[in-house]
């Protein structure tokens, strides 16, 4: 069987392979799928912490917490749709989400820290919003290489694809 891009298929032999030639824009959707569920709760962890007047430790810990809780359910979402159960689904989301979202974590948690003042800035601050904004951009641009190393070789978004159909 021919292979296709971002895809693993039988070589009718009992085999797979999978391809090698993955496009950018394919890897940027994927990357953009992950920070979407990534960014919301990222948002809405910071938005808690800063509120609540919680440690920047405890704020940044929230955060992570929501972005992974949020991106796993994005995904699981469109999986649950395409007649998978639950359990299932979870497997899924881990195997396509977990690295993916795992290094836009640390990723945009490191430029939010590292700004000056930007933890401690407030809601209603520019700095705050900027430095967070800031981030989600470093964090994308930088987990799209790794998102496209990990499709083309079957790894990440690759294995949810089948369900987006």
């Amino acid at each position: 069987m021919e292979t296709h891009r971002g895809h693993q298929h039988s070589t009718g032999e009992g085999t797979t392979r999978s391809w090698t030639s993955v496009s950018w824009s394919t890897a940027a959707a994927a990357t953009l799928h992950c920070l979407t569920g990534c960014a919301i709760g990222e948002v809405l962890g910071m938005v808690v912490g800063t509120a609540l007047g919680l440690h920047n430790a405890a704020t940044v810990v929230l955060s992570i917490a929501l972005a992974f809780l949020f991106g796993y359910a994005l995904t699981m979402r469109g999986v649950l749709r395409a007649g998978v159960g639950f359990r299932a689904a979870l497997r899924v989301a881990l195997a396509a989400d977990t690295v993916s979202i795992t290094v836009m974590e640390i990723l945009d948690n490191a430029v939010v820290v590292a700004v000056p003042g930007a933890m401690d800035a407030g809601l209603g601050s520019a700095l705050f919003w900027g430095s967070l904004a800031f981030s989600l951009v470093v964090a994308f641009l930088l987990t799209t290489p790794v998102n496209r190393w990990m499709i083309s070789r079957g790894k990440g978004h690759a294995v949810v694809h089948a369900y987006h159909h």
